[in-house]
């Protein structure tokens, strides 16, 4: 009894300890090795934006979700009432970024300028911040896709496209003064 009591304990005699010998280190080498090469693949998340918009056949924007797959090695768009596209990483050769500030005019601030409202609203400038990735379509003609990104979401984006795809995203126009 007091021998079952001393192993529940943790006690463990020199007899019972492991010895590492060279034995014991041939069985483990290779079961290291296999859970270390296991551990990326494993890692490999697929990573997805929601708020990205993306022009429709007329021009408009719609939304879309923009996800940068280690699985399937390429960048999904999936808007929500057109066709998506899929990119893979070894036909892109370039990601551009640029955003851009303009006077919000619109209807709604041309009908509540009378107001006031719509006055103060047309004064301020709103930012938009755009991504456009260059690739080679199956046919090995060079095409690109702009889409617009949410000012909460740009910085992740563009550093997802780093880690996922390895390249930077060329930023274009002023970038002092984002």
């Amino acid at each position: 009894m007091l021998d079952s009591m001393v192993r529940h304990l943790g006690y463990v005699s020199r007899t019972e300890a492991v010895r590492y010998t060279f034995k014991t280190v041939k069985r483990v080498i290779p079961v290291l090795f296999v859970i270390l090469s296991i551990i990326p693949h494993l890692m490999a998340v697929d990573q997805s934006f929601s708020r990205v918009k993306v022009p429709d056949s007329k021009g408009k924007p719609v939304n879309a979700v923009l996800t940068f797959s280690d699985q399937k090695q390429a960048v999904e768009i999936r808007p929500t009432k057109v066709a998506g596209l899929t990119i893979p990483y070894n036909r892109i050769y370039k990601f551009s970024y640029e955003y851009t500030r303009r006077h919000r005019v619109s209807e709604g601030t041309l009908a509540t300028a009378p107001l006031g409202i719509g006055a103060l609203m047309m004064l301020t400038k709103g930012r938009s911040h755009w991504l456009q990735i260059d690739y080679d379509d199956p046919q090995n003609v060079r095409k690109f896709y702009v889409l617009r990104m949410d000012k909460h979401d740009y910085l992740h984006i563009l550093e997802a496209v780093k880690a996922h795809t390895g390249k930077d995203a060329d930023v274009l126009g002023n970038a002092n003064k984002r």
